[in-house]
Order: structure tokens, then C-alpha cells, then sequence
């Protein structure tokens, strides 16, 4: 599915994939709650790979974990 953001045009199924992947992977690292919101910074990140031409999206999940962790890294 194909939705409208701005100018640009963003496949739905891509970001979602994504999400889905990474989220996943990072509720079983313990490095996010396993829980049924979405998680906000995660997705900002997948939006912004997404937006800047990544569309692969197992490599659209691996960075955003990749970015995600270094963020809580930063924190801690």
C-alpha cells in the first residue's frame, strides 16, 4: 500500500515489515517492552532510513536496530 507524506510517496508494507522485524528483535533483547504500543523512536528511525532510500526491509530493520541501540547506548 502506497500512502502520501508530504511530496513523497511511502510503501506502507516496507516501513511495517520493518518495524515488525526490528521490534521484534529488540522486545527480545530486552531493550524495548514487550508490549502492543508502537514504539515511537523506533519508528521515527525506520521512517527517516526509509525516507533517505533505503527500501530493503530486513536492511531498513538492521540499521534502525543498529541506530536504536547506539541511542541507548548514548543514554546509559
Amino acid at each position: 500500500m502506497l500512502v502520501e507524506r508530504g511530496l513523497r510517496v511511502m510503501n506502507v508494507g516496507v516501513v511495517s515489515d520493518a518495524y515488525a522485524i526490528a521490534a521484534d528483535y529488540l522486545c527480545r533483547t530486552g531493550a524495548i517492552v514487550d508490549s502492543f504500543a508502537t514504539d515511537e523512536q523506533l519508528l521515527t528511525i525506520i521512517v527517516q532510513l526509509f525516507e533517505r532510500g533505503e527500501f530493503n526491509k530486513i536492511r531498513l530493520a538492521n540499521k534502525a536496530i543498529t541506530r536504536f541501540e547506539a541511542l541507548e547506548n548514548e543514554d546509559a
